[in-house]
């Protein structure tokens, strides 16, 4: 097949996957013994303000039951970020949110998603104690989150994260030999809450600041293709390097907490396309993304040893 003709084959395949994505609403897998008794733990409020593409009772509601079962109250939260409405809130899990000229319609421009007061009341929110989790997929969604996260010394790409030897759809597998780092998020609270695989689906790449701990790290294989409109491909479009950028870091803001990802299917179950693909935490091979989420969140709500950043070897 000719270069040509692969972005082609690309472009069709990858383009029904995002317009048919549904939620797994079967997924439940085992997660051992919760951290919270039901409905006691720390509250999980789900932007779904911002034309979020996933949403708690969307295709993240797999998100939201794992963690249910888990105990976490998780609610959506459907109204613009302030001091106030963030009181009461533990974990703030924003997922590809989009500003109101790209609900419809994904080219650019992408402009930020968040007025400027709502972005000064989150850094503000995560200063006083809060934790943020912030999932951003590949174009338009960098370009949406992209003023928030610079605020929080993390960069994006508003492009597509892919390994330059195999185009997209392009599912990265993440290893102790191919850039997943120990620390909160992959030793958990002891053996049994190890993570030593992780996968992911395309999704963006991003710079994070020297400060933070690496959880996820591209390789030299990997690159950002940055089109000027999404899934439009071709041999011209621009690949630009991203060896040792990231698609998941943690960092720790004044006397808050934020987790940063590059990709969102990897933290929920979806089925796509008419034979029902399995893209997610249900995908063969993607099983230990289950305990990567509840390390996270568990980190992020200060669960357990995670509470102080005590999980070891």
């Amino acid at each position: 097949m000719t270069p040509a003709n692969r972005w082609v084959a690309i472009l069709l395949y990858a383009l029904p996957l995002a317009a048919q994505q549904a939620a797994d609403l079967a997924f439940q897998p085992p997660i051992g013994p919760p951290a919270h008794t039901a409905g006691q733990g720390p509250r999980i409020a789900v932007d779904q303000a911002h034309h979020n593409f996933h949403t708690a009772e969307g295709r993240y509601l797999p998100f939201a039951a794992l963690l249910r079962r888990d105990g976490y109250r998780v609610t959506g939260f459907t109204v613009p970020f302030t001091r106030e409405s963030l009181q009461g809130v533990d974990i703030l899990v924003i997922a590809n949110a989009l500003h109101a000229r790209n609900a419809e319609d994904w080219n650019p421009p992408n402009p930020s998603a968040f007025l400027a007061s709502e972005i000064q009341a989150v850094h503000h929110w995560i200063e006083q104690g809060g934790s943020l989790f912030l999932i951003v997929d590949h174009m338009p969604f960098p370009g949406a989150a992209g003023e928030l996260a610079r605020t929080l010394g993390f960069h994006f790409s508003n492009g597509f994260a892919v390994t330059a030897s195999g185009g997209l759809p392009s599912p990265f597998t993440f290893e102790a030999s191919s850039g997943l780092a120990v620390g909160p998020a992959t030793l958990g609270a002891g053996p049994g809450e190890r993570v030593t695989r992780v996968v992911t689906f395309t999704g963006s790449a991003f710079r994070a600041p020297k400060a933070a701990l690496p959880v996820l790290s591209l390789g030299p294989d990997h690159v950002s293709l940055e089109p000027l409109k999404p899934w439009e491909f071709t041999p011209a479009t621009p690949r630009i390097p991203v060896e040792g950028w990231s698609q998941g870091a943690l960092l720790e803001i004044g006397k808050g907490r934020v987790a940063v990802f590059g990709e969102a299917a990897m933290f929920t179950a979806q089925e796509a396309g008419p034979a029902r693909m399995k893209v997610g935490m249900n995908a063969p091979g993607a099983e230990q993304n289950v305990r990567l989420l509840l390390n996270l969140v568990h980190w992020l709500g200060r669960s357990g040893s995670a509470r102080k950043g005590e999980a070891r070897p």
